[in-house]
């Protein structure tokens, strides 16, 4: 049974609902902006701290592993202990790994403060949107959660070149101290202007989440070695075979816990299943693709971080241009045919680049698939939250959402991992040309998983069967899901 008790200062509905959505908005953006701001910083690092391309790897991967695999774990501990009270608990671990991250003396301790952060992340991110539910009249929901969602919008078209500012105006450090003076005022100020909230039956799964954390780092560490120690080396196999065997005793064990904390059961949906599918594949692609051009701009064509990060801007801000237009053309036509063209956009432009890749290629030939990209992440993203809310029944959305998030930032860690290891097995740093040897068969391989993911997108039934599924009757549901009528955590 969800509890919901009133917030230590007033101020009016109104009052309410403008704290609820600055406190929570500025929360996510700041957990959101950490995802992508350390790119365009990426070749700085390595000059400053050393270490090779598989250590600029887990800078990136400590981050939104940690984030995929504790989602569902932090807001099943707000569920249970209090959503605001964990919820401020999380700004602060994140706000003390920023500062740990800053002040980190090699790439080492930075990767570990990086896990840390996203440990924060994962607790902050999901309990925003229930803590903004539950502070919103239910008439005002959907405007506020817009504007949470275009807030969480803008932290990732901001990323790169927030980083690149910051490198090259004050020191790659600033990345990470900028969030400490932000989380410390945001932890006393969401204590008092939000209200606290619980489910007074939940249970914690942290056997699952113990499993999927330590098989899905076993993969990730077996991609990213694979290259340098070989495939066929013990760490590599270990990682690799082992950690899929801890994901097969994983998705057991879900099947036979009471409290999962991730319900097979929504996987035999074919609409939930070719979702996820499409979701974690999209991420492969963009967030490989990424990682590998912001050093392609900096080590190969002069750029500096900044600039580098501004010409990012064509692909990672075209959501904001694109995506109204999408969810309104989506409200008319559905979503599944604006998702699958969206993916379809990606895989033709990320083909564009590996087709045109050369040491001297100018910024305007690259510009079409800077863009094309861009609005196919937004004709992805845009739909998304409803594509999603239509493949399960109501009481299951808000798990069901935070599921297809979670999912996605396993794609980005794996993405990260698998294209830099195309990369190196092609290519590496010691020529412009050898770096081009490797970023080409890398973006193909993005491509294909994107265009992967667009074929798994058309197995989603339209419209109108998800409609008949979503109100069919259910046979069982858990009472902590059927209870809670707080908002599903956010689609990222």
């Amino acid at each position: 049974m969800s509890t919901v008790n009133p917030p230590a200062t007033g101020g009016g509905t109104k009052g309410l609902v403008f704290w609820a959505i600055l406190t929570t908005g500025l929360a996510s953006f700041m957990a959101g902006l950490d995802n992508l701001v350390i790119i365009t910083a990426l070749p700085t690092i390595r000059e400053k701290l050393g270490g090779s391309l598989a250590d600029l790897e887990w800078t990136v991967n400590a981050y939104t592993l940690s984030f995929a695999v504790l989602m569902m774990f932090g807001a099943a501990l707000g569920d249970r202990f209090g959503r605001r009270k964990v919820f401020c608990l999380g700004l602060l671990l994140f706000t003390g790994a920023s500062a740990a991250a800053a002040l980190a003396p090699g790439v080492g301790e930075l990767i570990a403060a990086r896990a840390v952060q996203g440990a924060g992340a994962a607790i902050v991110m999901p309990l925003s949107v229930t803590l903004l539910t539950v502070a919103v009249p239910p008439e005002k929901r959907g405007s506020a959660l817009g504007i949470w969602g275009a807030i969480n919008g803008l932290s990732i078209a901001a990323g790169p070149l927030v980083g690149g500012v910051i490198v090259e105006h004050l020191s790659w450090q600033w990345i990470f101290w900028l969030n400490v003076p932000l989380g410390l005022l945001l932890a006393p100020l969401s204590w008092r202007k939000l209200a606290e909230s619980s489910i007074a039956d939940s249970r914690l799964d942290a056997v699952g989440t113990i499993l999927s954390g330590v098989g899905l780092f076993g993969i990730v560490l077996g991609l990213i070695k694979g290259h340098g120690d070989g495939w066929t080396s013990p760490m590599v196999l270990t990682g690799l075979v082992g950690g899929a065997a801890v994901m097969g005793l994983f998705v057991l064990w879900e099947n036979r816990t009471d409290k999962p904390m991730v319900p097979m059961r929504l996987f035999r949906g074919r609409a939930f299943t070719g979702i996820n599918l499409a979701g974690v594949l999209m991420s492969v692609g963009m967030f490989g693709a990424i990682f590998l051009m912001t050093q392609f701009f900096q080590l190969i064509q002069g750029y500096t971080a900044m600039q580098a990060g501004v010409r990012l801007l064509a692909w990672t801000a075209m959501p904001m241009v694109v995506a109204p237009i999408a969810g309104m053309v989506s409200d008319k036509i559905g979503g599944k045919p604006v998702v699958a063209v969206g993916l379809a956009l990606m895989t033709a432009g990320m083909a564009y680049w590996a087709l045109v890749m050369d040491p001297d290629v100018s910024y305007v030939k690259q510009l079409p698939a800077l863009m094309i990209c861009g609005a196919g992440m937004a004709m992805f993203y845009a739909p998304l939250m409803n594509l999603t809310m239509g493949s399960v029944a109501d009481h299951e959305q808000g798990i069901a959402s935070g599921v297809t998030a979670a999912t996605r930032e396993v794609g980005a860690a794996l993405g990260v991992a698998l294209l830099a290891s195309i990369f190196s097995a092609n290519g590496g740093f010691a020529s412009p040309q050898n770096f081009v040897d490797g970023l080409v068969p890398a973006m193909w391989v993005g491509a294909a998983a994107v265009g992967l993911g667009t074929l798994f997108m058309l197995i989603v039934p339209g419209r109108s069967a998800q409609d008949s599924t979503q109100s069919a009757p259910v046979a069982k549901s858990s009472p902590a899901t059927a209870d809670d009528k707080s908002a599903p955590a956010p689609a990222r």
